[in-house]
């Protein structure tokens, strides 16, 4: 695992919400269409009325845009939940101190002195990034 891939799973986290929400857009994502027609009332006194009608209208070409927006959606939300479960299969695997670190650095963004002091690390935040790196080496 590189600190790419770590890095993309941010973004990937992100990008699955971001995708969830288009797809819910374009479900709802259909013309409306409103007009007024003239008759009678059914009974007497026969006079006439107004009457509003309204509706959503989906023609053939709409459908099949759409079905083909959210099938790219889908697919790309595929691939970013596969790079999410990828990293955390992973971060099963690893020491808990480095989950720690990468967790504090990677994902929450933290500079290596915040790591360093939320690690308690005597060394400062140049001794945690050596021991990032010479793990992501080693690994």
């Amino acid at each position: 695992m590189d600190k790419k891939i770590l890095e993309d799973y941010i973004d990937a986290c992100e990008f699955i919400k971001e995708t969830e929400a288009e797809i819910k857009k374009l479900e709802k994502k259909k013309r409306f269409v409103q007009d007024k027609v003239r008759g009678s009332n059914p009974d007497w006194p026969y006079e006439e009325r107004s009457f509003s009608l309204g509706g959503s209208v989906e023609t053939a070409a709409d459908a099949f845009t759409l079905a083909r927006e959210k099938r790219i959606l889908e697919e790309q939300r595929k691939v970013a939940s596969d790079l999410k479960l990828g990293v955390e299969e992973w971060m099963k695997e690893i020491p808990f101190r480095m989950q720690r670190i990468i967790r504090y650095k990677i994902f929450s963004g933290l500079s290596w002195e915040e790591t360093a002091t939320l690690m308690k690390c005597k060394g400062g935040g140049e001794t945690i990034r050596k021991e990032v790196q010479r793990f992501l080496k080693k690994n």
